[in-house]
């Protein structure tokens, strides 16, 4: 079975999350993603924490079917190495610090000079160019840059994404920017330079917000799992100590909700309540009356009631709710991968395709294909010896 980037080589100077989850996705669809990093530790990822049998939770998410080539790039002949390995790939991407690549002659103007084929994927916080383009980005700086967290959290208490939202975001736009480069080659011969930035990224993610305060109208106010304008529409807690989430969009299903719910159908026609702009002005003494009845009631319970009256809902779950999820089960979206742990369970990328399955092969060792790589551009025993003394792989 053939995939769609099957014979595509990415070479990647990555790091964190932003340009891994990028790059894990072109190995999804079966290009050969070949991950550069520090000799020794490799990937400051990989250290973030321990929770995966030893291994990072963050680097066993975003890091498989890669190969691991360790290379020290202030060395010279590290950096040969690397540009060898860039004559004969389709795709660089990298999320280095600022102007890091073009010290090192790794600009895509100096790349694509030699091979207009080439497509370059440059991930950083801010772009290339502005008054920004040297401050350093974190995910957490960018959710606050971008406003994220001027719309996220409580009333008194902004609150980030529990996510690397800003990283995802970026690498998903990294993704899709490189497929479109792809298929532009097909057409015209020609590679490109693609500038990818975190706040673009999460900007355009802010989209709804950003348009409902236009022209200096107030923005959408904090309101924790709650929708801002729309009510009931939130979490609401249940007598068993659970939580279920509810939400209503027009008057029809609020007529529903009241009788078949709260079986209260009286409780529809209240001044206070009969409109979603009233009810929202008087949400607090409608969610005592919601939480009197859910009290009596045990979560199975709310969710049938819900169900039948086919009042959108669901179950707030924690982590171990999402591993043991009966959906993902019954669709068989888990799949074993090896690591240097042992075999992980991961989740298949979303979307089934008829034409193709994933690649779903192992999470690499710091270096573990160093040597192979190094064997494939020519180098004999004795000279990875040498390059291994020196400190330069």
């Amino acid at each position: 079975m053939t995939r769609p980037l099957d014979g595509i080589t990415v070479v990647s100077l990555e790091h964190a999350i932003a340009a891994p989850f990028c790059t894990r996705q072109l190995a999804d669809l079966g290009a050969r993603v070949i991950k550069v990093e520090r000799p020794g530790g490799g990937d400051f990822a990989r250290a973030y924490d321990a929770r995966v049998q030893g291994l990072a939770s963050h680097f066993v998410w975003v890091n498989r079917s890669k190969e691991s080539l360790t290379l020290d790039l202030k060395q010279p002949d590290a950096l040969a190495v690397l540009q060898e390995l860039i004559a004969g790939a389709d795709v660089l991407v990298q999320n280095l610090a600022p102007g890091a690549a073009a010290r090192m002659g790794l600009d895509a103007a100096t790349l694509r000079a030699r091979d207009p084929a080439l497509i370059v994927c440059d991930i950083s916080g801010y772009g290339e160019d502005g008054p920004y383009r040297d401050k350093k980005a974190y995910d957490l700086l960018i959710q606050s840059e971008a406003g994220y967290l001027s719309v996220t959290g409580t009333a008194d208490d902004p609150c980030k994404s529990g996510n690397s939202i800003a990283d995802i975001a970026a690498g998903m736009y990294a993704y899709t920017g490189i497929l479109a480069a792809l298929l532009q080659r097909q057409k015209t011969g020609e590679g490109s330079h693609i500038d990818v930035s975190m706040l673009e990224s999460l900007g355009e993610w802010m989209g709804y917000p950003m348009y409902y305060a236009f022209d200096g109208a107030p923005p959408p106010p904090r309101s924790a799992a709650s929708h801002a304008t729309i009510y009931p529409y939130g979490p609401f807690a249940v007598g068993d100590g659970g939580t279920v989430m509810l939400g209503l969009q027009n008057e029809r299903e609020w007529r529903i909700f009241c009788d078949q719910v709260l079986q209260q159908p009286a409780l529809a026609a209240d001044p206070r309540f009969d409109s979603n702009a009233r009810r929202n002005e008087h949400r607090d003494a409608l969610q005592s009356i919601i939480l009197g009845t859910f009290a009596n009631l045990d979560t199975p319970q709310v969710l049938g009631r819900l169900d039948t009256a086919q009042i959108a809902n669901a179950r707030m779950n924690d982590m171990a709710g999402l591993w043991a999820h009966p959906q993902l089960q019954a669709r068989d979206r888990w799949q074993p991968v090896q690591s240097p742990a042992g075999p992980l369970p991961a989740l298949l990328p979303p979307g089934r395709h008829s034409a193709f399955d994933y690649r779903m092969d192992p999470i690499p060792a710091v270096g573990e294909h160093t040597d192979a790589i190094l064997r494939a551009l020519g180098r004999d025993a004795d000279q990875i010896e040498a390059l291994r003394q020196a400190g330069a792989v």
